[in-house]
């Protein structure tokens, strides 16, 4: 994602995110840390064959762990597999950054997303109340750990 991508993502932020949405302050900070030797955010956006920009997702990561920003899909992509090839992405920056965990929140009322996440090995560990404001619904957090950073019997 770089800072053209900005107008058509907040667009599709807005629509389908309409109590909660990332203002454009918030997705400048975030790509304030996405570029450089010293990056902690990985942000990628997909266009359709049209160029039209369909969905993105951004990831940020410090100290081995990996947190799933947001991802978005518009709404006449669903179904199409973007959803989990945008998760692919961030699970691969994830092992970029040499994370050992990814965690995420998730709306309790979103069962779409939750299963595709559990699809990718991501596993229920916990609850925050009231996450998602003004609506003052819960986000259920989950966890992957990230493949190859296990350690063996041993602890090497």
């Amino acid at each position: 994602m770089r800072w053209w991508d900005l107008e058509p993502v907040l667009a599709l932020e807005a629509e389908l995110f309409p109590e909660d949405a990332w203002s454009a302050g918030m997705f400048w900070s975030e790509l304030a840390h996405a570029r450089g030797p010293r990056a902690t955010r990985h942000y990628v956006v997909a266009e359709d064959a049209g160029g039209r920009l369909v969905g993105y997702a951004g990831l940020a990561a410090a100290g081995g762990l990996g947190d799933v920003q947001t991802i978005a899909v518009a709404r006449d992509q669903w179904g199409t597999g973007l959803g989990a090839r945008l998760l692919t992405d961030l699970l691969q920056a994830a092992t970029a950054f040499e994370c050992e965990e990814v965690l995420l929140e998730v709306r309790v009322d979103n069962t779409r997303a939750q299963k595709l996440y559990e699809r990718f090995g991501f596993e229920p560990i916990g609850f925050r109340r009231g996450y998602y404001q003004p609506g003052n619904v819960d986000a259920l957090v989950m966890r992957h750990t990230v493949q190859g950073t296990e350690t063996d019997s041993d602890g090497c």
